[in-house]
């Protein structure tokens, strides 16, 4: 779809100078944007790259000398991130299906779903499933029984929700997306190395490995808010007893793995192969990065950031920013960093006066 300077920039809320007619398909890079595109060069690094390009209009920062660039016209933005998100979204295509239910599709009769639905090849709505208005859910999509969904869902290709999950509006789940398996709980019928381990205790023998787990069945399921995004490959398992929380506008990348009965806060940020283990707590506006580890039933306070490859193994106070394993505060750890790297040249040293200490000890 083509949009004009003028509708750009107000669906922006930005200033924008020279011929707001012109017609604009898409954005692109500044060294790479034909004369149907605005470049994207909010930064003055980009300056450059824009003589290098086609763009007679370009998204630029503010003050920038839009006339000096050769352009007919522009657009001056504040933050250009934020900028940013405003105009993909505006020029996203994203898959939609005719709206109707594909023959191939399996409808339970006692499902509900709302006007202007599109329902694609394959997919299966189990019974009592109630979904909203405007859903987009494409092919290969799975929902069980019992489940409800507000309005303006997207499901892409392979998301399975389970049963009895409760998901707010404007949600979206990436390809394979699985919402609802069983929480990993398992318990043996005595003592075993686990409960030790929890004690801070070393076993005593090897032991014989026979130990049976039985399972611990999820009887809760997931309590999903308003305008969550779940990444493709995550998986987000329901509660043993009660459920399993997302809050609204938290969003979570790919591969990430929410165990049972976490409750995850409001507008977190959720990194690419994190793991939250079962009943921990993670306040709101949280950012955890990837490859952070959460252990259970422990609390992260609110706006917290957490590093990449954290170790989060105890509870974290509001506000703070960590990092390592076991993670600690980010200056802390950077100071320790230091150290650790120091540590050869120090032991060199400590190797040379031992050295010295020697040979003034075989003297007398």
């Amino acid at each position: 779809m083509a949009y004009t300077v003028s509708e750009l920039a107000d669906a922006l809320d930005a200033e924008a100078v020279g011929d707001l007619s012109l017609l604009l398909n898409s954005p692109n890079q500044p060294e790479l944007a034909r004369p149907d595109q605005i470049a994207l060069a909010m930064d003055p690094v980009f300056a450059e790259k824009i003589k290098h390009g086609s763009a007679r209009v370009a998204l630029l920062w503010q003050g920038a000398d839009w006339q000096g660039f050769g352009l007919k016209a522009a657009i001056f933005v504040k933050r250009a991130r934020f900028a940013m998100a405003g105009m993909n979204a505006m020029f996203e295509k994203r898959p939609i299906a005719p709206v109707g239910i594909h023959p191939s599709a399996i409808i339970s009769d006692t499902a509900v779903i709302g006007k202007n639905a599109s329902v694609g090849a394959f997919v299966i709505v189990e019974d009592g499933v109630r979904i909203g208005r405007n859903a987009r859910i494409l092919s290969h999509c799975t929902i069980a029984a019992e489940t409800r969904i507000g309005d303006d869902c997207l499901l892409y290709q392979g998301v399975r929700l389970g049963s009895r999950i409760t998901i707010g509006n404007g949600f979206i789940a990436q390809p394979n997306a699985v919402i609802g398996s069983d929480g990993f709980s398992f318990v043996s019928p005595e003592t075993g190395i686990v409960d030790i381990a929890r004690a801070g205790q070393q076993p005593k023998s090897a032991g014989s490995g026979n130990n049976a787990y039985a399972r611990i069945n999820s009887l809760g399921g997931v309590t999903i808010g308003n305008n969550v995004e779940i990444g493709a490959g995550s998986a987000i398992d329901r509660g043993t007893i009660v459920d399993t929380i997302i809050g609204d506008g938290t969003k979570l990348d790919n591969l990430v793995q929410i165990a049972h009965n976490v409750k995850l806060g409001k507008n977190c940020l959720i990194c690419a192969q994190v793991g939250i283990g079962g009943s921990a707590v993670i306040g709101n506006g949280t950012v955890l990065a990837g490859q952070v580890g959460v252990a259970d039933n422990i609390t992260v306070g609110k706006n917290v950031v957490a590093a990449g490859k954290s170790g989060i193994s105890s509870n974290v106070p509001p506000n703070r920013f960590i990092m390592g394993n076991p993670a600690i505060k980010m200056d802390a750890n950077i100071a320790s960093y230091k150290a650790y790297r120091r540590l050869p040249k120090l032991a060199a040293k400590v190797e040379n006066l031992q050295k010295q200490v020697s040979k003034i000890v075989s003297k007398d």
